[in-house]
């Protein structure tokens, strides 16, 4: 299984919803808080620029954010990447 990291903030809904489809799915995911300045400079390097959480990472891969995981799930792509 990939490692999954998910940036994130304590009260983005957003982030709540990527993560509960996680669990759902048993991924166990690295959740890293993108509300210090520094964490979030680093997200949106590794992110290509985006700015908004959650920002989502499947091994290499770069999800995207929580509307991205959803579309990745509904398209029947989302299993294969957490294997």
């Amino acid at each position: 299984m990939h490692k999954i990291t998910i940036y994130t903030t304590t009260t983005c809904p957003y982030c709540i919803r990527a993560k509960a489809l996680l669990d759902r799915k048993g991924a166990i995911y690295q959740e890293i808080n993108a509300q210090d300045s520094k964490i979030r400079e680093e997200m949106i390097q590794k992110s290509g620029g985006r700015k908004t959480v959650p920002q989502i990472f499947i091994g290499d891969f770069h999800v995207g954010g929580c509307d991205d995981l959803y579309e990745l799930d509904k398209q029947g792509k989302l299993d294969e990447k957490l294997k």
